[in-house]
């Protein structure tokens, strides 16, 4: 066959290959044989093998293929992939749609959309002029890691878009959806495990996160990894109008949507669906723990907007917790960072909801006294939210008279000094901040993952390195040398370099991982973002008082004192100081802008040439002015890009001022830079 020929073949091949998968996956609707596909798979390969400069990325027979890595990069998601705000029973569904109601000041029946929670891993798909590009996990919110090879491998991920007449695709597309292990799949899987003599995975949902977290992808590709996509960021040039439409025309261009998604008219119908789906939970062929409820009309959800960790218009309506029976073994008191003295129940080992618990925290004294557990008892264990292990009650038919009462102690179980209660509070603190516990705690949390992160530094080399006076802050790791680490355990020359490697490289972070690093009380990630994002430098923030501080809507009298309070410590200064010295270089960031915007409502159509809609959006409400999806007698401004959509006619026809890219730098207020 010649060259030409064979291109025209495998271009043919390559097509029909992506319908049927198409038509297989999402339709469920197959027009061929699994024989006849696998035909024509053996004729595109064999095609590419004679000639290699035929092979193309969208091909189906490069889902597998790529080198192992060393790590996974690390990527920023455009906008926020954030976690839900869960609710437990009909009343709290209802007082949800009771809030969003009253957000919106109106008492109109809103329309939602519902869907099943997958019980597996939250990824983000890049389609650019639908071709996939990237794949990420949702990580914290903000930063993900790429996981593009192991999501080729992905039988029900689309390498290629499908072309619609009716909806072109567009020039960059992002999607989010639940990758997941059937069933059937994760049976036949555990099957093989135990064949090779390999531990099988506890649950589907850890078999999906782990396969997708294999550094070699011909690893993923034989797990029987699947996605549903729930939901779209930015769509460049595509505008629309309500969550549903956008699922609906994602499906037409290929990606799987779970068929048992539906609108719902009213808070009832979704209550109404969620008991449907409760009472089909265990007929489905993939482990669900919940059903999502979300705003459908977009222009809604962009009114209603987002709380520091969860969307205003989303509520994931969760199943009740798998419950099991087991003994308290013991009763512990742990030290945290800030000196908490936390209960903890050791427990004989039960199988929850397919993970095995043996351990379960009792919060304070107060929960303990209030469910009266006591050392020996028989207690109903759960996993709070599907997660964390919580006692739920005694079985106290099962008394035998033999049971310890706990009392919390008078002075701190490591380290021996006081212990207080201070006012208002329900936890008991020791105060002595050498505490080998609290400093153990605070450079674990140092070198965590959303902190520094530095590599290889875990708990039982922290543990050495603070009982054997290597180490009294975070700030003396950075004075560690080889000779010093290579006495420790299990810690060889190769690993006590690989060490002092991953601490030189942490020493380059930003600032807001900088300040959640320092564990000051109060400040989490979300705050300390919003702290470096708008004081910009690690001086500024260090000099602003308490009124510069309460200046910022997400910062409350508490956190200000607790803020202040920390740079005022004398030996807090000190190890920051220290820190500098050492060579770690908190990036500074661009202070944000004066509020201009206050009182402005921007609708954005069409494509924009030098930035995308989430950038513009997040420079608008920056200034403190309002990205909406729907344009209204409120609107402002409507910028138009390229191509721009019914939006653009609604303007007009309400006399709405419509302006131009470089008409929405102007007003941002720094030409071509604003952005």
């Amino acid at each position: 066959m010649m060259e030409e020929a064979a291109r025209e073949r495998a271009a043919h091949i390559r097509k029909e290959l992506n319908r049927h998968n198409y038509l297989y996956y999402l339709l469920d609707d197959p027009e061929i044989s699994d024989a006849e596909y696998d035909r024509m798979m053996r004729e595109l390969v064999d095609l590419e093998e004679r000639f290699p400069e035929l092979i193309t990325p969208d091909s189906p027979t490069q889902r597998v293929g790529a080198r192992p890595l060393e790590k996974f990069a690390t990527v920023q998601h455009t906008i926020p992939m954030l976690s839900l705000e869960n609710g437990f029973d009909e009343d709290e569904i209802r007082a949800f749609d009771h809030r969003v109601k009253k957000l919106l000041g109106k008492d109109a029946t809103i329309t939602y959309t519902a869907e099943p929670k997958m019980d597996g891993t939250a990824v983000e798909l890049i389609y650019e002029k639908g071709l996939l590009a990237r794949a990420s996990t949702r990580g914290d919110g903000f930063t993900g890691e790429d996981i593009t090879a192991n999501v080729r491998t992905i039988r029900t991920v689309p390498l290629v878009l499908l072309s619609d007449p009716s909806f072109p695709i567009p020039g960059r597309m992002e999607v989010r959806g639940e990758v997941f292990i059937g069933l059937s799949g994760f049976r036949s899987l555990n099957r093989q495990r135990l064949e090779q003599e390999e531990t099988p995975f506890a649950n589907p949902r850890n078999a999906a996160a782990g396969s997708l977290r294999q550094l070699d992808p011909r690893i993923t590709a034989r797990r029987p990894l699947e996605m549903f996509c729930y939901g779209v960021g930015v769509v460049e040039g595509v505008d629309f109008n309500t969550h549903w439409e956008a699922l609906r025309i994602v499906k037409r261009w290929g990606l799987r949507i779970n068929p048992l998604a539906r609108t719902c008219t009213g808070i009832e119908s979704a209550v109404e669906y969620y008991r449907e789906i409760e009472s089909e939970r265990n007929e489905l062929p993939y482990e669900i723990d919940g059903v999502v409820i979300k705003v459908d009309d977009l222009g809604l959800q962009t009114r209603l907007g987002e709380k520091s960790r969860s969307p205003r218009w989303a509520i994931a309506y969760k199943f009740a917790p798998t419950q099991e029976t087991t003994s308290v073994v013991s009763i512990e008191v742990q030290v945290g960072r800030t000196g908490v003295l936390t209960p903890v129940a050791n427990l004989a080992p039960v199988s929850v909801g397919g993970v095995v618990v043996s351990r379960a925290t009792l919060h304070n004294e107060d929960e303990i006294a209030k469910k009266d557990i006591r050392g020996g008892d028989t207690v109903l264990v759960q996993r709070a939210g599907d997660v964390i292990p919580e006692v739920v009650k005694v079985i106290e038919s099962k008394r035998t008279g033999g049971e310890v009462r706990f009392r919390m102690p008078g002075s701190c179980p490591v380290c021996g000094s006081e212990v207080v209660r201070l006012s208002g509070e329900v936890a008991r603190r020791c105060i002595n901040t050498s505490c080998r516990a609290q400093v153990k705690e605070r450079i674990k949390h140092f070198a965590s993952k959303n902190a520094l992160d530095i590599d290889g530094l875990g708990d039982k080399l922290v543990k050495q390195l603070v009982e054997k006076g290597l180490v009294g802050s975070y700030a003396d790791l950075f004075a560690l040398k080889r000779d010093m680490i290579c006495g420790l355990e299990r810690m060889a020359e190769k690993s006590a370099d690989n060490l002092l490697a991953a601490m030189e490289k942490s020493k380059k972070t930003t600032l807001d991982r900088f300040v959640y690093a320092l564990g000051i009380r109060y400040v989490g990630q979300h705050l300390a973002k919003v702290l470096a994002r708008h004081f910009g430098s690690l001086d500024r923030l260090i000099g602003a008082n308490e009124e510069e501080l309460l200046d910022l809507k997400e910062v409350g009298p508490q956190v200000a004192g607790s803020v202040v309070a920390f740079w005022g410590n004398p030996e807090n200064r000190r190890n920051i100081e220290r820190l500098l010295a050492s060579g770690v270089m908190p990036e500074a960031m661009p202070v944000l802008h004066e509020p201009t915007l206050v009182g402005m409502t921007f609708v954005l159509t069409g494509t924009l040439s030098s930035l995308t809609r989430a950038q513009a959006k997040a420079q608008i409400e920056r200034l403190g002015g309002k990205a909406a999806g729907t344009v209204s007698s409120r609107t402002s401004y409507v910028v138009a890009g390229e191509n721009p959509g019914s939006k653009l006619d609604k303007a007009r026809n309400l006399g709405i001022e419509i302006i131009d890219e470089e008409g929405l730098k102007e007003i941002l207020g720094g030409g071509s830079n604003a952005c």
